[in-house]
């Protein structure tokens, strides 16, 4: 019976694609990111706990006094800060993005479906504010909706940084802009 020798037809080919394969990959090495792509460190968020709830009564009834439930106009929270931050237009910069959302309940004195509730933005290095802004949120609640939380959108910022002071070394910080009675109720109800 004839002896059968192995097909080593496909060894001459690999030994053609060897060298081709190495001179390709110079050139493959050059086709990824010229510059390291990871996400750049970002700004902690967080929320002020004093500013994170906001009731809005009726007008005319006692701001620092008990409040019935019938004079409850809106109650808000806020229920979460997000974003992204990429590289600036330069390597000083850091570009972050920031959205801040609200759960909002419309109250049995509320007239009309249409509410603004005003909320700040500020960023933060240690206990220094660097910079703050007050953006409104409009509501439109439905007939038939009494909850529903929005966004405020992305709220774009440019931070410094440097080769030692990344965005890690900032706090995003959110709240509602409070009246001194609304803020001085907001410190009565966390204390109950």
């Amino acid at each position: 019976m004839p002896t059968r020798q192995p097909n080593l037809g496909w060894a001459p080919r690999a030994a053609l694609l060897v060298p081709l394969v190495a001179a390709l990959l110079p050139l493959l090495a050059n086709c990824g990111p010229a510059r390291n792509q990871f996400a750049p460190p970002c700004p902690r968020p967080s929320f002020l706990g004093d500013a994170a709830d906001l009731d809005i009564y009726r007008t005319g009834t006692a701001p620092n006094g008990p409040h019935d439930l019938t004079d409850l106009v809106l109650q808000a929270r806020i229920v979460g800060v997000n974003g992204n931050c990429k590289e600036g237009d330069t390597k000083t910069q850091l570009a972050t993005a920031v959205n801040i959302l609200v759960e909002l309940t419309r109250g049995p004195a509320m007239q009309g479906q249409e509410t603004d509730v005003p909320v700040f933005l500020a960023v933060t290095e240690g206990d220094t504010i660097l910079d703050k802004h007050v953006y409104l949120v409009h509501a439109t609640f439905p007939s038939n909706v009494d909850r529903m939380t929005l966004g405020t959108g992305e709220i774009d910022m440019i931070l410094p940084i440097t080769a030692t002071k990344s965005g890690a070394a900032y706090t995003v910080l959110a709240g509602f802009q409070l009246t001194p009675d609304q803020l001085a109720q907001s410190r009565r109800n966390h204390r109950q």
